[in-house]
């Protein structure tokens, strides 16, 4: 069996998932650009063999099982395994807000990618993550989805309140949670990670955000924990966060 490391990170055709993706990559680990668009992809994947990056494409659109399931048996084909799985596929919906006025068709639809979408990878990929030595699974999720930092009035981002992202984010902290647990006698290590307000179009309009390398760096420790790391936790720069 081919037992060079392999990644797969959703997203990763641009921002935080893209940095990612190159920080793995220039760690030696094969990385698999999921991108549902082709075109962006192609480019992205051609940035970073120019880095020396062993970097693939994988077409996978996180709303469509097909898509999924495709993606799952390209990686099985050519690697036979995955070691790391990163969640990172997510979006803000422009029209997002107070829970009194937000449409319900907005929530849905920011739950289907953040949420659902990433439920569904790991269901595809979790055989071939347990065909790894020593697999790690990292959500990226959000300080906006804590419900303790949601309570607090002095955080920084008290008055950001979008019930469709925040609560996605929750959800997706309680996905967390819950496959740590299930998994908690495999070698298979689940965390999330809080990439902080980064500078990336996630939010168009928003000012101020911190570098991209700086938002990637959580991911990347949790992608690379020893044996002895921890599972089932929320970080961000090393520290652990409230759910």
């Amino acid at each position: 069996m081919n037992m060079t490391r392999v990644a797969l990170i959703t997203g990763a055709n641009k921002g935080i998932g893209y940095e990612i993706a190159r920080q793995l990559g220039l760690q030696g680990i094969t990385v698999y650009i999921g991108s549902r668009n082709e075109l962006r992809g192609i480019t992205s994947v051609n940035r970073l063999i120019t880095e020396g990056v062993d970097a693939r494409l994988v077409l996978i659109d996180v709303n469509d099982q097909g898509s999924i399931s495709d993606a799952a048996s390209l990686i099985e084909h050519e690697q036979g395994h995955l070691d790391i799985l990163v969640n990172n596929a997510g979006i803000i919906d422009p029209d997002d807000g107070m829970p009194g006025a937000t449409s319900i068709n907005v929530i849905k639809k920011t739950f289907e990618t953040n949420f659902f979408g990433a439920l569904l990878v790991t269901q595809a990929m979790l055989p071939l993550l347990r065909k790894a030595a020593a697999a790690r699974i990292v959500n990226i999720s959000s300080g906006l989805g804590s419900l303790s930092l949601n309570q607090d009035p002095d955080w920084a981002f008290a008055d950001t309140k979008l019930i469709g992202y925040n609560s996605s984010k929750a959800a997706l902290n309680m996905l967390t949670v819950q496959l740590a647990w299930e998994l908690k006698n495999t070698r298979i290590k689940v965390n999330a990670a809080n990439p902080n307000f980064t500078d990336t179009d996630l939010a168009p309009g928003a000012n101020g955000g911190r570098p991209v390398a700086d938002g990637a760096r959580t991911a990347v420790e949790l992608a690379l924990l020893p044996e002895e790391g921890p599972t089932g936790g929320f970080f961000e720069d090393g520290l652990i966060l409230p759910w």
